[in-house]
């Protein structure tokens, strides 16, 4: 624990800027995901990407060996030396991460890596040849299915998906495992009821990919889905065995605006300081920039007033109207106004006048960008700081 962190917990006067993680805002949303999961008969492998604690993600996980979700072989790494041995790297595998990938499968890691192409099925396989030992199983692979054209993956009607998982069935060092697709569309939805449909999109997908593939003799027992507003908005098709969230812990404005949760829900904030005033305009400068709030200005086209985050009080009250309206690298300007399109509450005229040296709380529009600007999360408990928790970081 950073020194300043571990002497400001005794004094409960915390440095600023700093990342705060609302305790019981967090165990609500993992509680509410895990239940929601388990009344569909589904497995929860919850994205650890967001948290990247162990801690943190005993709280999501069905068991304290996982199964659990990756994006970074350094999240792997560490979560394996944490007890965490059910991990899928959810990232396109290449042959120069074989090494890392083999490594943590001799410790004892159930590691399994996603394909998106029959062509890296081919290079994959052929660098293996040289990696592996007469003592390594097969590495277990999922193929990436593309439901929404929003990134990666193989058309689950194409010609392509058979021809690599005929390529996985030839090879000695590979086996499939399953098929694995993400909704990343479902975060430029428009409201509810396009998650919802997205859900659909996205298991149908999925199912119909596994279908093909079983048809044409293999077996694929693994077939995974998700994204936090699908898994939260949506019910998926028969056929889907796992599915796969990861802001659902923290929750944060972009989630807040696709109607997955409540500003009240949301367990991440940034800490600030008031450091003055512009005098051209009267916006308050706060000692927060974009390397601790992120650049992400999160759902712009629905939410196009808040700018990188919404203002609360230090103890989390909202203050209608206030935004972060720019950042600098160490240095936020606050701003008043509508915050959305039809805001009941339309906040003050001018930003209240508060002195510096005052402290405010920033709602982030995305906790996984804003986290990552931070080495650890202060843990509020009954709304107060009682323990710092480290974040892995790296690739």
């Amino acid at each position: 624990m950073p020194t300043v962190i571990a002497s400001s917990l005794r004094d409960k006067r915390l440095p600023t800027p700093c990342l705060l993680l609302d305790e019981t805002r967090l165990l609500a949303n993992c509680a509410r995901v895990s239940a929601h999961v388990r009344r569909q008969g589904l497995c929860l492998r919850p994205h650890l990407k967001t948290v990247k604690n162990a801690e943190l993600a005993r709280h999501c996980m069905a068991s304290p060996h996982g199964p659990a979700t990756v994006s970074t072989l350094a999240e792997a790494d560490y979560f394996f030396r944490h007890g965490i041995t059910d991990l899928c790297y959810a990232v396109g595998m290449v042959p120069q991460k074989l090494d890392r990938v083999l490594a943590l499968r001799r410790q004892g890691a159930d590691l399994s890596v996603v394909l998106d192409a029959a062509e890296s099925v081919h290079l994959l396989d052929a660098a293996l040849a040289s990696l592996r030992t007469n003592d390594d199983s097969p590495l277990p692979v999922l193929l990436e299915i593309d439901c929404d054209g929003h990134r990666s993956g193989l058309a689950p009607e194409g010609s392509e998906l058979p021809a690599a998982a005929e390529q996985l069935r030839r090879s000695t060092g590979l086996c499939l495992r399953g098929v694995l697709t993400h909704a990343g569309g479902a975060y430029d939805a428009p409201h509810t009821d396009r998650c919802a449909t997205l859900a659909q999109q996205e298991g149908h997908a999925v199912v119909l990919a596994a279908r093909r593939l079983r048809e044409a003799g293999h077996a694929c027992p693994v077939v995974s889905a998700g994204s936090t507003p699908t898994v939260l908005l949506g019910r998926y098709p028969a056929g889907v065995t796992e599915v796969r969230a990861g802001v659902y812990p923290f929750m944060d404005l972009t989630m807040a605006g696709l109607g997955v949760c409540t500003l009240d829900d949301i367990a991440l904030s940034v800490l600030t300081t008031v450091l003055g005033r512009r005098r051209s305009d009267g916006s308050l400068v706060v000692d927060a920039g974009w390397t601790a709030l992120s650049a992400d200005r999160g759902l712009t086209r629905q939410w196009p007033f808040q700018g990188y985050g919404l203002v609360c009080r230090e103890d989390g009250t909202l203050l209608p109207g206030l935004r972060v309206s720019e950042t600098n690298q160490e240095h936020g300007i606050i701003s008043c106004g509508p915050v959305a399109p039809a805001q009941a509450m339309p906040g003050p005229a001018a930003c209240p006048d508060l002195p510096v040296g005052t402290r405010l709380r920033i709602l982030p529009n995305h906790a996984c960008a804003t986290a990552a600007c931070h080495a650890g999360y202060v843990l509020l408990r009954d709304g107060r700081p009682a323990d710092f928790l480290t974040r892995c970081r790296g690739w």
